[in-house]
């Protein structure tokens, strides 16, 4: 049996942020309007830095800690942040598109017109995150920890959520249209005004003990 670490936005955290290497640190340093692309970190930390509007395409941030980090209105295309710490950080217009972010976990951070397209997020953790009108589309997100996340009025469609955590997660109002909702139990979730096909409606009826015809 798999037993997965507690990791909740809504839990203490410590006010330091894990250093997975001391002589990688990147501290106080404006990126803005960068262009990353192709570049590989590994193991680094970048603290309160600022990347707003830098673009990345193909870059690799691997088993990274970003703490504070402003990735306002920043754009990145097949980039991966893999097995990553998101602490703090704000993302405000950022948009994701077919990026990695397998194993990467989200603490205490904001989200503003939140955009991710495509790409990989197999086991995230955003459990807490505030995901209010935030859209993913056609992302794979199998195991996502979800728990407790607002996404009210957000867009999740064709998204791949087999085996996520949504527990306690708010979907009033959100557009789910095409995704895999099979692990979503209707009883512990807030599903009021949602948006869903008929097929999704029979994935949920039968979920309820329902018969089908």
């Amino acid at each position: 049996m798999t037993i997965r670490p507690a990791r909740a936005n809504i839990d203490p955290v410590s006010a330091e942020a894990p250093v997975p290497d001391t002589e990688r640190v990147i501290r106080d340093e404006d990126w803005y309007g960068q262009d990353l692309s192709g570049r590989t970190y590994t193991r680094y930390t970048f603290l309160d830095t600022d990347w707003t509007e830098a673009v990345s395409e193909g870059a690799v941030f691997d088993e990274c800690t970003f703490s504070g980090v402003r990735f306002n209105a920043s754009r990145h295309t097949g980039a991966a942040f893999t097995n990553c710490t998101f602490r703090r950080c704000t993302f405000f217009d950022t948009r994701f598109t077919e990026c990695k972010f397998v194993g990467s976990l989200f603490q205490q951070s904001a989200f503003t017109l939140f955009e991710v397209t495509g790409g990989d997020w197999s086991f995230v953790g955003l459990p807490g995150a505030d995901l209010r009108k935030a859209t993913f589309d056609g992302v794979r997100m199998r195991e996502a920890d979800l728990t407790a996340a607002r996404l009210e009025q957000a867009s999740v469609t064709g998204t791949d959520l087999s085996g996520a955590m949504l527990h306690g997660s708010r979907l009033a109002g959100a557009d789910l249209r095409g995704s895999d909702l099979s692990s979503l139990d209707p009883l512990t979730v807030e599903l009021a005004g949602a948006t869903i096909s008929l097929q999704q409606a029979a994935v949920i009826a039968t979920s309820l003990g329902l018969n089908v015809e």
